[in-house]
C-alpha cells in the first residue's frame, strides 16, 4: 500500500489546489449557516461553470464529452482537494453529474449525450436519481413504479422517496417495472424523466437539522417519450449496475464527519469537575478509539487509492468503509456533546462555526446508516464478497414479480 501520491499525481494536487485558491475560500473560514438554499445553489453554479471551462466537473470523461481525459487517481485527488474548500459543488450537482449523467454517457443514444452532458457539467442543469420507493430500500430491483407503452410514449405511476435533491432538480434518472410477468430482475427499464413535467409531485421531507434534501416524488400518468428511455427495455438492472458502479468516484473524498484534532480541542478547553477533560481516563480512551477508527478508515481508502494508481479496481472490502464512517460520525458527536456537557445541547449559532461538524456528524451519522445501502445490506456485502460467507436465501429471485408479489 502506498500512502503517498506519486511526483505526477503529486504535481497534479497542486496545480487543483492553486487553481482552487483563485477560486474559492477554505471551508474553515467561510461558513454557510446564513445562506438559504437557493443561494448556496446559486453559488455552486457559478463555480460550477467555471469547473467546467477548467474541464474539472468530470476528470476521468473523455475530452469529447467535456472532461479532462484523466485518471481515476486525479479524480479522487480533485475531490479531496475541492472538500478543503468552500464549495457545494458535489452537494448539488455530484449524484447528478458522475451518477445519472455518467450513465447516460456509458449507455445512452448518441442524442442523449449531445442534449443533456455538457448542461450537467455546466450546472446549468440539475440531476437526481430516482430509485428508492416505499416497499423497495434495500431490495432495488423490487421497484413498483411502473411504465407501461402507449405509441411513442410511456406512462409512468408510483412513488419514489428519499430522493436527495428532487425538489430542485430539472431532470432525474428513474428505474421502472416494465414487465410485471418475468423476475424481477429482467423486467426493469431505466428512463430519463423531466421533473417538472405534469403529473411530476415533490413533496420535501422535514429533517431533524430543519433541512429538507430528500424528497417523496409521486408520478402521476407522466408521459414521456420513448426518446428518453435508457437502453433498451428490460435492461434497467444492468444500467441501474452501472449508475451504481459509477459510486466508486466518490470513495474517499469525506472519510469523517469530525476531525479527530477537533474532538481533542475540545477536551483540551473543557472541564470534567476541577480538572481539563483531557486528562480524564474515559476521555482519552473514547479520543483514542475515535482517532483508531478515523486513522483505519483512511488506510482502507488509500487501498483503494492505490489499486487506482495500479490500473486496477477496489475490492469489495471497501464496502467497510461507510458503516465505521456512519457510525464513527455519530460516537464522535457523543463525545463532543458528553464534554460539553449542558452546553452541548445548544446548536452553532451560540458555540460557533466549528461546531457545524459535531452537529452534522450527529444527525447525518444517523441517515448516512440508511442512505447509499443501509448497515445490514453492507454488512451481507461484506460477509459474501470479502470473506466468503455462505449468500443469504433469497426465494423470489427466479419467479415472475408478479407471482411473488401477490
Amino acid at each position: 500500500m502506498n500512502l503517498e501520491d506519486q511526483p505526477k499525481e503529486a504535481e497534479f494536487r497542486q496545480s487543483v489546489r492553486s487553481w482552487l485558491e483563485g477560486q474559492l475560500p477554505l471551508r474553515k473560514d467561510s461558513p454557510v449557516a446564513d445562506l438559504s438554499e437557493a443561494q448556496r445553489l446559486d453559488r455552486a453554479r457559478t463555480f460550477q461553470r467555471a469547473k467546467a471551462e477548467n474541464r474539472f466537473s468530470a476528470l476521468t470523461w473523455p475530452r469529447a464529452f467535456g472532461g479532462y481525459g484523466g485518471t481515476e487517481i486525479e479524480q479522487l485527488i480533485y475531490n479531496q482537494e475541492e472538500a478543503k474548500f468552500a464549495s457545494d459543488s458535489l452537494h448539488f450537482f455530484g449524484i447528478g453529474i458522475f451518477l445519472c449523467v455518467g450513465t447516460v454517457m456509458h449507455r445512452g443514444s448518441d442524442e442523449q449525450r449531445e442534449r443533456f452532458i455538457a448542461a450537467a457539467l455546466r450546472g446549468d442543469e440539475v440531476w437526481c436519481q430516482l430509485f428508492s420507493e416505499p416497499a423497495c430500500g434495500s431490495d432495488l430491483a423490487a421497484v413498483r413504479t411502473s411504465a407501461v407503452r402507449d405509441g411513442d410514449d410511456w406512462v409512468l405511476n408510483g412513488q419514489k422517496v428519499w430522493t436527495t435533491g428532487a425538489h430542485y432538480s430539472d431532470f432525474g434518472l428513474i428505474l421502472c417495472r416494465t414487465d410485471p410477468s418475468v423476475p424481477k430482475h429482467a423486467g426493469l427499464t431505466m428512463f430519463i424523466v423531466d421533473m417538472k413535467a405534469p403529473g411530476v409531485e415533490v413533496r420535501p421531507i422535514r429533517q431533524i437539522s430543519g433541512e429538507s434534501d430528500f424528497n417523496e416524488v409521486f408520478l402521476n400518468d407522466v408521459r414521456i417519450g420513448d426518446g428518453y428511455r435508457v437502453g433498451a427495455p428490460g435492461t434497467g438492472w444492468a444500467v441501474a449496475m452501472t449508475t451504481l458502479g459509477l459510486e466508486r468516484g466518490a470513495a474517499g473524498t469525506d472519510l469523517e464527519f469530525v476531525d479527530s484534532r477537533l474532538l481533542v480541542e475540545i477536551a483540551k478547553r473543557t472541564r470534567i469537575g476541577a480538572t481539563p477533560a483531557i486528562e480524564d481516563g474515559r476521555v482519552r480512551e473514547s479520543l483514542a478509539q475515535c482517532w483508531l477508527n478515523n486513522f483505519g478508515a483512511r488506510l482502507i481508502a488509500y487501498r483503494g487509492q492505490t489499486a487506482l494508481t495500479r490500473g486496477a479496481v477496489p475490492g469489495a472490502e471497501q464496502a467497510v468503509l461507510k458503516p465505521i464512517i456512519a457510525n464513527q460520525g455519530q460516537r464522535s458527536a457523543y463525545l463532543a456533546m458528553d464534554m460539553m456537557g449542558i452546553e452541548g445541547v445548544l446548536d452553532r449559532s451560540t458555540l460557533g462555526h466549528e461546531w457545524q461538524d459535531i452537529e452534522r456528524g450527529w444527525y447525518w451519522g444517523a441517515a448516512y446508516r440508511i442512505a447509499g445501502g443501509t448497515d445490514e445490506i453492507l454488512r451481507n456485502i461484506i460477509s459474501e464478497r470479502v470473506l466468503g460467507l455462505p449468500a443469504d436465501i433469497r426465494v423470489d429471485k427466479d419467479i415472475p414479480f408478479n407471482a411473488a408479489s401477490a
